[in-house]
């Protein structure tokens, strides 16, 4: 079986899902280019919890979990299914982290916005994992390694989010964008490049972090990806663009 990739993708906006784009163009010649998966475990930043939860529903519903957008977008299904091969061996690889098994929870935005694109015919199994928010930054890595073998029984990892992401500060006027937002972004970039992961467990430290990382619920995907890589392999990077002055669409993958 194919060893499969390791992706983070920024997802931005809601209306990527109906919107054509740089940047869902690139999301589909993603899912085109990479190997086939067996199936995904998805990691969107929202799904924020206090623990670790992971998804077990055999055909989860969908969460709108957007307000305010095109009546459209809430008409949107992504009809997969989970995988009890998948659920079965995360549980093993995190072992002894407690892991919470959630029956109910649906596919959310962070999930299913870049799967549209990716996988369209939804044929291919997804289960989601929470993102822990008592977890430190080097324990996110380390999850990401835990469940680094995943790769090697034909699954795909995929942290959705987005490395800088404050929608408070966000300016709609085009081609604004802050010096702390390309700052951040490109601090990470550098240090995802030198194949030195670890180094993000200080991710306070880099430039213009306390206002591109508010909360770090868009972030933290990127750590458990980037734990999941390892330090083996050069991150391909796509979709480097900032958009509302304060959104980093920067997403990498690797093979």
């Amino acid at each position: 079986m194919n060893r499969q990739a390791v992706a983070f993708i920024g997802h931005g906006s809601p209306m990527n899902m109906i919107e054509d784009n740089s940047w869902t163009q690139k999301w589909l010649e993603l899912g085109q280019q990479l190997p086939r998966p067996r199936a995904i475990l998805m990691i969107s930043a929202h799904w924020f919890t206090p623990g670790l939860y992971l998804q077990t529903a055999q055909q989860p519903g969908m969460i709108y979990d957007m307000y305010g957008f095109p009546e459209e977008i809430y008409q949107i299904i992504y009809p997969s299914r989970t995988d009890k091969r998948l659920i079965d061996q995360t549980e093993t690889l995190l072992a002894p982290v407690p892991l919470h098994l959630d029956g109910q929870r649906g596919y959310d935005h962070g999930a299913y916005s870049v799967l549209l694109r990716m996988y369209p015919e939804a044929d291919i199994p997804v289960v989601q994992l929470s993102v822990n928010r008592q977890a430190t930054a080097e324990q996110q890595l380390e999850l990401g390694r835990q469940l680094a073998p995943l790769r090697e029984s034909g699954v795909l990892i995929i942290g959705s989010g987005n490395v800088v992401h404050n929608l408070r500060a966000a300016d709609y006027r085009p081609g604004v964008y802050y010096p702390w937002a390309e700052a951040f972004d490109q601090a990470v970039k550098d240090r995802l490049q030198q194949q030195e992961p670890s180094s993000l467990s200080n991710w306070q430290n880099l430039p213009g972090a306390a206002q591109a990382v508010p909360l770090p619920d868009h972030f933290f995907p990127l750590l458990i990806a980037a734990g999941a890589a390892g330090t083996d392999a050069q991150p391909e990077i796509f979709n480097e663009d900032l958009t509302m002055g304060s959104l980093s669409m920067t997403s990498y993958v690797w093979h």
